[in-house]
């Protein structure tokens, strides 16, 4: 299981993988309309670039060991929700929160918009009982440690937005994957048509999303459909990633997530 730091990483992240990068998700219904702050369109499918600066990428952000001094070992990305302060990423990831910061839009060792403390965590029974691969995503609240700017909202969906989540894909979706490896300062981006290898993991071609993408979200259509992990904790060479299929489970650990986080916020 996860341990989140740097200097004692764990068996389910990519952080112990050899790093080669090159650079080259009625209550729910009303949160998961889609919404596309940007074109995902870009680069040719297949191929991994640096993310470009834009409203998607904003709301991705690494998740650092206590600060950003810690180092960063995995990503995470802002959903929708009742108490505007909540993220998804691998339930891997989120073994050991205390301490985690997130920060949205993170890139060359800034953090335009602050870092966020996790204050609560949402992970299936499955996953916490017994690693369930299936069950490898997970949702935490945030409160910000210090504000960007004086007068900007305590609320981090109100700085970035937030993506809708949208669990029910069919198994050739074409899905979009922003990451950030823990040896880069930006994020990485790549899109590609996947593939069901099960009826409860899918599978992504795309090359050098190595250690710390681990979480990554997977859009379709400008909404959250997975996140990197799941089979293998991801994958186990670059050029292959994994996320388990969202299904009723992970709906309804969205549900409960996303109308409580309000409730969660205060201290970890």
């Amino acid at each position: 299981m996860i341990h989140p730091t740097l200097h004692r990483p764990a068996r389910r992240t990519r952080a112990r993988r050899a790093s080669r990068i090159l650079l080259a998700l009625a209550a729910v219904a009303a949160l998961i309309s889609v919404d596309v702050p940007d074109a995902l369109a870009g680069a040719p499918l297949g191929v991994t670039a640096q993310a470009r600066r834009d409203a998607t990428a904003d709301r991705v952000g690494p998740l650092f060991a206590g600060g950003l001094d810690g180092g960063h070992f995995c990503t995470a990305a802002v959903v929708r929700s009742a108490g505007r302060d909540l993220i998804a990423t691998a339930a891997h990831c989120l073994e050991d929160p205390d301490g985690t910061v997130f920060a949205p839009g993170y890139r060359d060792g800034e953090a335009p918009y602050g870092l966020w403390r996790l204050t609560g965590v949402h992970a299936a029974a499955s996953w916490t009982d017994g690693e369930d691969p299936d069950a490898d995503i997970a949702f935490a609240t945030v409160a910000p440690v210090a504000s960007v700017d004086e007068g900007q909202g305590a609320y981090v969906e109100d700085l970035v937005g937030g993506f809708p989540v949208a669990p029910a894909q069919p198994a050739d979706a074409t899905a979009t994957v922003i990451g950030y490896p823990r040896t880069l300062e930006a994020p990485l981006r790549c899109a590609n048509t996947t593939a069901l290898i099960s009826p409860t993991q899918r599978r992504i071609a795309c090359p050098d999303l190595t250690g710390g993408t681990s979480g990554s979200p997977w859009l379709v259509e400008g909404a959250l459909a997975g996140v990197l992990g799941g089979y293998e904790g991801g994958g186990t060479v670059p050029e292959v990633s994994y996320s388990a299929v969202m299904k009723d489970q992970a709906a309804q650990l969205y549900h409960e997530a996303a109308d409580t986080a309000d409730s969660d916020r205060g201290s970890p």
